[in-house]
């Protein structure tokens, strides 16, 4: 992307002092995801959601009574069977093949593929007069395309998608659900998948399924596919494919299933991950109260794709800022960064992150809650990926902030100390965040000539010794930097200001007490 097309897209988020900067913050939204998508929710939202059999499941009344038992097949039995046109053996063999799927700890699916069985389980879709055999193939079907992508692939190249489509509008429900979790898997393979699943207008019969008084089963499913209809970037699903779900999603968010809850939250997070268009249309949908109410819950895997989502959605521009805001986000926020969840934390910092690099009314609204205390805590003594989230919220203050709102934040809350102890991280890019706060400050100070006070503060707790270390760095950046602010805003030492120097008292040496404290906490003022 270009540096006038990525300014043009940030111009689009937010109107700030700094636009330089506002393009980094903007970036790490997608940093995050990434690392978001790596935490414990494989097994809940991609594809690989293999159906399996209990070891007492009766058999189907159509097996005759001196039938073959499943159990006792082997790939010739079941191929011969499927090839058999006897309703029966087809019957008898594609139930056994899906056994074999279903049971087995690593189940023969490229056997099965090698086999060429699967274009003949597609062919069983259709087979309207026979919904018993439908059920099973689809369900053979389906653990297949829990697999790799080379058979999940197998799956899509041998017809089953427009098939599996047609099958969500089958009068037997246990037919349409086993074709919701076929979709499912193969949607969640990846864009390519789930892009041609969508290209057959797999959205339109979603809504005609929704519409129906459905088990909360079988929503649970539907809800699963179109979350992995929604996610994957690189590219991101064609937006107006899956415009028509965001009424219904948000509407979902009024469930009281907590699996139902949580995929349509990340749902919502997948398309707010993106431009303020999709953003914007997420707004519309009215979802933005309901998502901030979701705060509120105590299961934590509804509150991370909610608070997922709700940070997205601030990344976006001022008035979609406010729509979060106006939901009374704040009091959650600062609830959730007490959260004894890391993970929930880092994530409330990341959102609170995304509020301070909006407006000045946005980070009055921060300053004035209990967000700001409770976040200078995570500075403190938060988990390190917490921290990092902090500190950028403070940077970003720094950069959009008022003079009041600036002196408020220095004066207010103890901040320095912990901000400037993350110049000893060992993280090339939270130093950078801190020093440059640190430049905010020193470029604030000058114009209300508190740099002395400033100067003094950063000195008295440790900050200067940290400052100077930097200077040695093996970043060329963060050596820059930190060499222009000691060069620039402290003294070598040679001149000794007035009221610094000890004085004796009754044999000992006295320092005159500074207005603030050693740890930046205790009255200072600029």
């Amino acid at each position: 992307m270009s540096e006038n097309t990525q300014a043009g897209r940030i111009g689009a988020f937010k109107t700030l002092q700094n636009k330089g900067s506002q393009e980094l913050l903007r970036q790490r939204r997608h940093d995050v995801t990434v690392e978001l998508r790596k935490n414990k929710k494989d097994d809940q939202l991609f594809k690989r959601r293999n159906i399996h059999t209990a070891d007492d499941e009766p058999l189907s009344p159509l097996q005759e009574s001196n039938g073959q038992s499943p159990s006792t097949f082997n790939m010739t039995d079941i191929v011969n069977g499927l090839n058999s046109k006897d309703p029966v053996r087809e019957f008898e063999s594609v139930q056994a093949a899906r056994k074999m799927l279903s049971k087995e700890r690593n189940p023969p699916i490229d056997t099965m593929i090698g086999h060429g069985v699967v274009p003949i389980f597609v062919s069983f879709l259709e087979r309207f007069d026979n919904p018993k055999l439908q059920f099973e193939a689809a369900w053979a079907l389906t653990n297949i395309a829990s697999g790799t992508s080379e058979q999940t692939n197998a799956v899509i190249q041998s017809g089953a998608v427009p098939k599996f489509i047609a099958l969500l509008m089958s009068p037997e429900q246990n037919v349409a659900e086993q074709a919701v979790w076929a979709l499912g898997n193969i949607a969640g393979d990846g864009p390519n998948a789930r892009d041609f699943v969508l290209s057959h207008n797999v959205v339109d019969n979603l809504l005609r399924l929704i519409e129906k008084p459905i088990q909360n089963s079988f929503l649970r499913n539907v809800v699963w596919l179109c979350s992995n209809l929604c996610r994957n970037k690189n590219p991101h699903p064609p937006f107006e494919k899956i415009k028509p779900l965001l009424p219904v999603l948000a509407e979902l968010l009024k469930h009281t299933d907590d699996q139902i809850l949580a995929d349509s939250c990340w749902a919502l997070s997948y398309v707010t991950d993106d431009e303020a268009d999709k953003i914007q249309a997420v707004v519309d949908s009215g979802a933005v109260p309901l998502l901030v109410n979701l705060l509120d819950s105590e299961n934590v895997a509804i509150i991370t794709p909610t608070l997922r989502t709700v940070g997205n959605i601030v990344t976006g521009n001022d008035v979609q800022t406010d729509a979060v805001l106006n939901a009374n986000v704040l009091p959650r926020l600062a609830k959730l960064l007490e959260h004894k969840k890391p993970a929930i934390v880092k994530e409330a910092a990341w959102t609170v992150s995304n509020i301070t690099a909006g407006n000045q009314d946005q980070i009055g609204y921060v300053l004035s809650s209990d967000v700001m205390a409770n976040l200078v805590k995570v500075l403190d003594s938060g988990d390190f990926k917490s921290q990092k989230e902090a500190a950028w919220a403070i940077t970003n203050t720094t950069t959009g902030g008022s003079t009041e709102q600036i002196i408020y934040l220095i004066e207010k809350f103890p901040v320095m100390k912990p901000f400037c102890d993350l110049l000893e991280s060992t993280d090339a890019r939270t130093i950078k965040v801190v020093l440059s706060g640190l430049e905010n400050l020193f470029k604030f100070a000058e114009k209300i000539n508190g740099v002395e006070n400033l100067s003094m503060l950063i000195e008295e707790i440790g900050g200067l010794d940290k400052l100077e270390n930097l200077q040695s760095h093996e970043n060329e950046d963060i050596y820059k930097s930190s060499f222009a602010i000691v060069d620039k805003y402290f003294s070598d030492g040679t001149q000794e200001e007035e009221g610094l120097a000890p004085a004796e008292e009754n044999g000992q040496l006295t320092f005159n007490p500074t207005a603030n404290g050693t740890d930046g906490t205790n009255n200072f003022n600029f």
